[in-house]
């Protein structure tokens, strides 16, 4: 079969070719099938192209998948239609790489191809059935099966290693040795230096802009607005007067200010702020946006009062009505920022 299979394959790739179709009409469409061998081992693959001439203006319609069984379809590939010399017609074509895990003389069977004229009338082409010979990788030349070998023999002579196993154990003992010192060396700590703290009234201040640039009071979210203010106040006076706001009720708070002897008319301004703003989350009053927006004020003023950088001006008038005393005076009583978060006394 090895022979017979080596002597059609080689007449398959000079140029034997299975055409199939309408051959006896020069403009009629037809089919031709080339086959790159027609032996194989299992496993091996076999290239199958397909070409189909036809006049210009028909089309093939090619199958979206080849079924060649007991052959396997590895790929699938088609090409662009090209328009042969002299007015011939077009020529489309396809390959197909193929493989086969069965022994024997196998058959490609025949594979129909679709093509419609320029009216959409269909025609069918087929191809012939093509034999191939898949034989198996075990024989020898003779055709018969191999004896199985013996197991390979190991050399006895052990002092042939000696010198393998003198290596390995002094490279085991360097190992061993360069861990240990590796262990008792000291290591010397490196640590990064920490960034210096931002300054709480700058903290607070960017968080003032950020609230007046969000969009709640457009949307509705009235209490949601008054709470983060209150929040950015109180993280501001826990930073820098060191009285915790953030867990005390406002009652507290103005005590814990009054403690740290910021003088009466600062600690009343921050009093009246945060009751304004516990007027919307507790008692469910709802002022408008423009009311809303000038607590800004006052809260930048209370930062600024009290931050060492100056009295803020144009937002007091919301502290209680104190807008000079809260201003000028305010700072000034208490020896500025730096003698309120220290706790000086007045």
């Amino acid at each position: 079969m090895r022979g017979a299979g080596l002597w059609v394959g080689a007449v398959v790739v000079v140029g034997a070719q299975v055409v199939v179709g309408q051959t006896g009409e020069a403009q009629g469409p037809r089919v031709v099938m080339e086959v790159d061998t027609t032996a194989i081992h299992v496993g091996d693959r076999v290239s199958v192209r397909l070409s189909v001439v036809h006049p210009g203006d028909w089309t093939v319609v090619w199958p979206d998948s080849v079924h060649v069984a007991p052959f396997e379809v590895l790929d699938y590939m088609v090409a662009e239609p090209e328009s042969l010399p002299g007015g011939g017609g077009t020529r489309a074509a396809a390959t197909l790489t193929l493989t086969s895990f069965e022994l024997g003389e196998l058959e490609i069977p025949p594979i129909d191809i679709a093509v419609a004229d320029a009216g959409g009338t269909v025609q069918v082409l087929s191809t012939d059935p093509f034999r191939i010979g898949v034989e198996s990788v075990g024989l020898d030349d003779s055709g018969d099966i191999r004896e199985i070998r013996g197991p390979m023999s190991i050399a006895r002579n052990w002092w042939a290693l000696t010198p393998w196993l003198l290596l390995a154990a002094a490279v085991g003992a360097g190992a061993v040795y360069v861990r240990r010192r590796a262990r008792t060396r000291p290591v010397a700590e490196v640590t990064k230096p920490r960034a210096p703290p931002r300054p709480f009234h700058l903290v607070a201040l960017e968080a003032l802009d950020e609230l007046e640039r969000s969009s709640w009071l457009e949307r509705g979210q009235v209490k949601r607005w008054h709470v983060r203010v209150s929040e950015i106040i109180r993280s501001y006076v826990e930073g820098q007067l060191e009285v915790p706001a953030l867990e005390m009720t406002t009652g507290e708070v103005v005590a814990g200010l009054r403690g740290a002897a910021l003088g009466g008319s600062v600690t009343e301004a921050f009093h009246a702020f945060l009751a304004r703003c516990d007027l919307v989350k507790f008692a469910k009053l709802r002022p408008g946006a423009d009311e809303s927006r000038e607590l800004l004020g006052v809260a930048r003023s209370l930062v600024r009062m009290t931050s060492g950088t100056g009295a803020g001006g144009g937002g007091a008038d919301g502290a209680g009505g104190d807008s000079a005393e809260v201003g000028n005076g305010a700072v000034a009583e208490t020896g500025g920022a730096s003698g309120a978060r220290k706790g000086e006394p007045e």
